[in-house]
């Protein structure tokens, strides 16, 4: 089998273990679904276009011959690793943004980073395995495309205790913004129903980041989805009720 015939072979094998069809890859590439089914068929594209197909799989050209597989990509850090990073916020937010493809001349420009604090905390990141850092600027981040937080970890707790609270104290009124606090009372299967377009809406949230993170900088702002479902009720209410008859 030839090169090319690999790469192709094994850019099918990424898309069906990631369930993207070649129209969500087509979009990826701002290209059309009959050119990306052409391109794969015959296995005849530029090296740019190549180049393209690993930027938004997130995965190396090695990578890619390798199987298509990044064995070292992250979906969650340890809990040693998002400790490390709540014990320094610039190390958390300098993840943040690589998370997110910021570039370092993007940092740099937009926070109080000098060249020095900027390279000793790449090195902390590659040092702790968040990232690969190959001095002075090459910059790879390990962490998967469905990389999230760990689930009640310490970032979480972080965001608990820092964070979420300033979040919802907002005034919610730019553009874009939206806050709605709905309560109902609902059967297993509506709460089942809502659980899964919840994830829907994250997932979706997800693909846009990834598209948008080909715009400029300057086409893009920092926004936060708080997403949250579970049976609950408000604490003041629950003292108004009448205490359960013992059997």
């Amino acid at each position: 089998m030839s090169a090319g015939q690999t790469l192709v072979r094994n850019i099918r094998s990424v898309l069906r273990q990631r369930g993207m069809t070649y129209r969500q890859l087509a979009e990826l590439l701002g290209l059309s679904e009959p050119t990306i089914k052409r391109d794969l068929s015959r296995g005849d594209f530029s090296l740019a276009r190549l180049d393209r197909i690993c930027e938004v799989l997130d995965l190396s050209l090695s990578d890619l011959v390798d199987g298509g597989q990044a064995p070292s990509a992250l979906h969650e850090l340890s809990e040693a690793q998002e400790r490390a990073l709540v014990r320094d916020p610039q190390l958390l937010l300098m993840t943040y943004l690589l998370v997110n493809d910021w570039k370092p001349a993007e940092i740099m420009a937009t926070y109080a980073f000098d060249e020095a604090r900027l390279v000793s905390a790449l090195l902390r990141l590659d040092e702790l395995g968040i990232i690969d850092y190959r001095p002075p600027r090459r910059v790879k981040k390990l962490t998967a495309r469905n990389f999230a937080w760990r689930k009640d970890g310490p970032v979480h707790e972080f965001f608990l205790a820092r964070v979420a609270g300033e979040f919802l104290r907002g005034a919610f009124d730019g553009i874009g913004d939206e806050l709605r606090f709905l309560s109902g009372m609902l059967s297993l299967g509506s709460r089942t129903r809502m659980k899964a377009a919840l994830g829907r809406l994250a997932q979706e949230f997800d693909e846009l980041a990834r598209q948008d993170a080909r715009l400029p900088l300057a086409a893009r702002d920092g926004f936060s989805l708080m997403l949250a479902l579970r049976q609950w009720e408000f604490s003041e209410f629950t003292r108004l009720r009448r205490p359960r008859k013992s059997s």
